[in-house]
């Protein structure tokens, strides 16, 4: 093994030595596995940060009601009675007011991206008093609480840095009504951070909707808390209600994301194609180019497992150089931007891209089989070079 380990590290010393004899088409090989690294960490980085948005939402301490068969807020539709009947259930929470629930009504209106000046869906979003104290990571951070019964907003810090029009103070007009931006919160990079706050009751009123709600949240008492309220809900025919946790309803939102990834892939995959018959035709180069050399190393002795991993290692090498080139572009580039795209209540969504270590190693494990399946067949033919090329002139 040690006289064959010597052999493979001067076979491919050679091979990465000539590299500058082919600089031009070596660089085009490494740049394409870069470019589409690059791509593949792109929208790897979009499906994973709007994922870690949408699972980084909610809490396993309160639970979300939506009436039966409802996949999104937007699809429910609650009455008051409803709110009234899950009022009085056990497995909720209580302080001094009472049970901590919150019934929440969810409507779209219109906001302009900074970024492109066109208009986009977000959730104006109504909620009780306690709608607020159920966020645990929602802090104001600028401004005060809209009051009960006015027309003031309160808006996420994510909708202010995507969309105009929302800075404190401001008259925002949806329909017919003008609505005051009295607050700013921070929801610690949750999806709540998109959204706009109001009185609930105001925006019943101002919306026609009567006395109607789309969610209802509570806070769940002990460990025990979901399963009882479930119980509840299952035994009282005269209510039909979905019953989960908020960090599973929002993790389950986040599921349609993953389409984008795939998607991702699959272009990675076709562009991939192109680098590999880059990757071919410089690898096939250099072993022609090399042939006497390969030939008299083989005549002294060198074993052909040898030529083939010496050859191989060349093209490997190029292609890791590649991936790591693609993974910083993508880095640099992409990781930590601000975006907004749709959710599930077709809704703006404002979300970060996150290039993670899980999408680094993808990325360096296509630039890596690109360098395989590239250099695997000019490898071979390398060690199958005949002897008697040694001796030609």
């Amino acid at each position: 093994m040690g006289p064959l380990f010597a052999q493979i590290v001067a076979v491919g010393r050679m091979n990465l030595l000539s590299l500058p004899s082919r600089l031009g088409s070596s660089i085009t090989t490494l740049l394409a596995v870069a470019i589409v690294v690059t791509v593949l960490l792109a929208f790897m980085a979009m499906g994973e940060g709007f994922q870690k948005t949408m699972e980084g939402s909610g809490s396993d301490n309160v639970a979300i009601m939506l009436r039966g068969g409802s996949q999104a807020e937007l699809n429910s539709g609650l009455g008051g009675d409803v709110l009234n009947i899950v009022s009085s259930a056990p497995g909720i929470a209580q302080d001094e007011n009472g049970p901590i629930i919150s019934g929440e009504l969810y409507v779209v209106v219109d906001g302009t991206k900074r970024s492109s000046q066109t208009e986009a869906n977000l959730p104006l979003r109504g909620i009780r008093t306690a709608g607020f104290a159920l966020r645990e990571n929602i802090t104001l951070i600028e401004g005060r609480m809209f009051e009960e019964g006015t027309t003031e907003i309160i808006v996420g810090s994510s909708v202010l840095s995507q969309f105009e029009g929302f800075e404190m103070g401001k008259a925002v007009k949806f329909g017919t009504t003008a609505w005051t931006v009295v607050g700013v919160f921070d929801a610690g990079g949750s999806v709540f951070g998109s959204e706009l706050l109001t009185d609930v009751r105001t925006l019943q009123t101002q919306f026609n909707r009567g006395n109607s709600y789309q969610s209802i949240r509570v806070r769940l008492e002990g460990d025990n808390g979901l399963q009882t309220l479930k119980d509840f809900i299952a035994n009282e025919p005269r209510i039909n209600l979905d019953v989960m946790t908020e960090k599973a309803y929002y993790s389950d939102q986040s599921r349609g994301m993953a389409s984008l990834i795939y998607m991702g892939w699959g272009l990675a995959i076709l562009m991939a194609m192109g680098a590999l018959a880059g990757a071919l035709n410089t690898m096939y180069t250099s072993v022609e180019s090399k042939a006497v050399e390969i030939a008299t190393l083989r005549a002294i002795g060198f074993k052909t497992t040898a030529a083939f991993v010496g050859t191989l290692m060349e093209s490997l090498v190029l292609a890791a150089l590649g991936g790591v080139l693609g993974t910083l572009i993508a880095y640099v580039l992409f990781d930590g931007i601000s975006t907004s795209t749709m959710g599930g209540s077709f809704t703006q969504v404002v979300f970060d891209f996150n290039v993670s270590v899980g999408a680094f190693k993808s990325g360096v494990t296509l630039a890596l089989v690109i360098g395989f399946i590239g250099g695997f067949f000019p490898a071979l033919r390398a060690a199958r070079l005949p002897v008697v090329v040694a001796f030609k002139t």
